[in-house]
């Protein structure tokens, strides 16, 4: 049975398979077996060190694991927030395989717990579902938020990914699921849910705070097109996988770059 088939059958009888916001994409899956490449070429990079980019001033940073990942997966993203000037945070919500809203309200304390220790609104940087989580947060708490970016986040209002990521969504809907997402209800991770993080990938509000987009046309998980913004100019591409974004020197490079041009005020209200 190939993946297709897979997912398809696991969605046999649920009410909520049949989802336009979630669409199958023939990505290059393979291409992420070269994901450790991607770390290679961080550890062999001046950026690495911080050298030839600009550096923070103790902002807080907030850093949000993908889908099925935990903050584990941030580590290097946070030690090097570190080395270049920022305070960073881990995003403290476990395993980032439970219902979107549940996941978005434990990041929510993190990032209140950061505005409370500095007295500044949070930077956010989310890979993938931590990237729309962190959108969320920010179009609903702009009061705690100064900046967002995503990396290889399918923030459009359908996602288009690869028909084994549906079918890990699928499995967490499951009676199996229930031991590792304890708050996934059967409409979770599908555009039938009326929580508020589905309404705000789906029909989002004006955004009050600056986000931008990191993307990537060598992912093998998501459709990168489902990644960027309308504005080109909240666009950055990079050439990695979806698994080396949290670990890669060009996404390093952009996001030294975006996170400062936020701290000087380089952005339009709304942006």
């Amino acid at each position: 049975m190939n993946a297709v088939e897979y997912s398809l059958n696991a969605g046999a009888g649920n009410p909520f398979s049949e989802d336009p916001s979630l669409q199958m994409a023939a990505t290059p899956i393979w291409r992420e077996a070269m994901f450790p490449l991607d770390w290679m070429a961080l550890r062999s990079s001046p950026v690495y060190y911080g050298c030839g980019i600009p550096a923070g001033e103790g902002e807080p940073v907030v850093v949000v694991p993908g889908f099925l990942a935990s903050d584990l997966s941030m580590t290097e993203l946070y030690w090097w927030l570190a080395r270049i000037g920022y305070r960073p945070y881990f995003s403290n919500v476990g395993h980032n395989a439970d219902c979107p809203d549940h996941v978005a309200s434990l990041l929510l304390e993190t990032i209140r717990r950061a505005y409370r220790d500095t007295g500044q609104r949070v930077r956010v940087v989310g890979h993938s579902l931590g990237g729309m989580l962190g959108r969320h947060v920010a179009l609903d708490y702009p009061e705690y938020v100064n900046l967002v970016i995503s990396m290889g986040s399918p923030f459009k209002d359908a996602v288009k990914a690869h028909p084994l990521l549906h079918a890990a969504t699928e499995s967490l809907r499951g009676v199996h699921g229930r031991h590792v997402a304890k708050n996934v209800k059967p409409s979770c991770f599908s555009g039938h849910c009326t929580c508020s993080f589905v309404k705000n990938m789906i029909a989002p509000e004006e955004y009050e705070v600056a986000h931008f987009a990191i993307y990537s046309k060598r992912d093998g998980v998501v459709d990168w097109e489902n990644c960027i913004e309308d504005d080109t100019s909240l666009n950055d591409e990079v050439n990695c996988t979806h698994l080396g974004m949290a670990f890669h020197p060009g996404v390093y490079r952009v996001l030294a770059s975006r996170l400062r041009q936020a701290a000087e005020g380089h952005h339009e209200p709304g942006y």
